[in-house]
């Protein structure tokens, strides 16, 4: 048996000719008459991948590299670090270029992974659901700043997705009752074991349905929503690793507002007095905002930006 140290690989060229660790893969594995002994470990793997994912123009490239090899190996990005000598398994090597297969065709890396980290929590993802992005946690940083700690209140999610929204809220406050609605069955069913693996489940309530349909005449101190906003035309120019998502999670119509324009005008009916309404918008998409909540009748209507300037949060209250 060869030593772990010491592998044989049939030799293999991609992009100009440099040997790949791809080689050790059954598919990339070619009849040549000469073998190459090669040790692959995890610091040149993974500057081999990242520079393959770059060719590829994947995001973030090095990032990708570790959080995929991480997933392999068991290890956090850390470890790979302290690790960086230590060479990598025949085994090892083929589950990893599977993963980097299946990332250069397209598959967004928190699908691979099964998880995504999310205000300070990981969350199961998978199809079914959206993946969560680092600007949606400006909607929860809005809705704690509304929710006093240590305050019992009501709090609806709507378009819950993955739930990390909602979740992230019950999770940061002890007192919230948070209940969640989405129209797709499954992706209520990823939102109920991330409410159950956070342990929040008996403060959440998992409703499907159209929007505002499952929760009746019921009221909020606070309603959130990270609703479809993007225009019906630009997704097919959407990245690949996007339009891996589900199309319903994207879609806001010929406008991307036609979810918006529903959420606002009903949010009045089911808001407290002195209750908000905080809305993920599209980067454009503020000035339709602040219409459609004057219109709508509420109050100290908002526009926040995100990192890189662009619209990103819509917020108003019930006077």
């Amino acid at each position: 048996m060869a030593s772990p140290r010491r592998l044989c690989y049939k030799a293999a060229a991609l992009g100009g000719g440099a040997s790949s660790p791809l080689a050790a893969h059954p598919a990339h594995q070619k009849e040549a008459s000469v073998v190459v002994a090669e040790t692959w470990t995890i610091g040149r793997v993974l500057g081999w991948t990242s520079d393959h994912f770059k060719r590829r123009e994947i995001d973030s490239p090095r990032l990708t590299a570790e959080l995929l090899l991480g997933a392999v190996l068991g290890l956090d990005r850390v470890a790979l670090y302290t690790d960086f000598e230590r060479p990598l398994v025949k085994g090892e090597l083929a589950a990893y270029h599977a993963l980097i297969e299946r990332r250069a065709a397209g598959e967004p890396t928190h699908y691979l992974l099964g998880r995504r980290e999310f205000f300070g929590r990981s969350f199961r993802v998978d199809p079914r659901v959206l993946v969560p992005r680092p600007e949606t946690e400006l909607v929860v940083e809005a809705a704690l700043q509304r929710l006093a700690e240590g305050t019992a209140a009501r709090v609806l999610d709507l378009c819950t997705g993955s739930g990390c929204i909602g979740l992230s809220l019950a999770a940061e406050r002890a007192l919230l009752h948070v209940v969640a609605t989405d129209s797709s069955a499954a992706a209520l069913e990823v939102a109920r074991a991330n409410a159950q693996a956070l342990g929040i489940g008996e403060r959440v309530d998992l409703l499907r349905g159209d929007l505002f349909e499952p929760v009746g005449q019921q009221r909020f101190a606070l309603i959130t929503s990270n609703p479809p906003y993007v225009e019906s035309g630009v997704i097919a120019k959407l990245s690949a690793e996007v339009q891996r998502e589900p199309r319903a999670a994207l879609d806001g119509g010929t406008d991307g507002l036609c979810l918006l324009r529903r959420i606002v005008a009903e949010a009045g009916e089911h808001l407290e007095a002195g209750g908000s309404l905080i809305l993920e918008i599209g980067d454009r998409q503020g000035p339709a905002l602040l219409e459609l909540l004057s219109a709508a009748g509420l109050v100290d209507a908002a526009i926040r930006n995100d990192w890189a300037g662009f619209h990103r949060v819509a917020l108003a209250r019930r006077a």
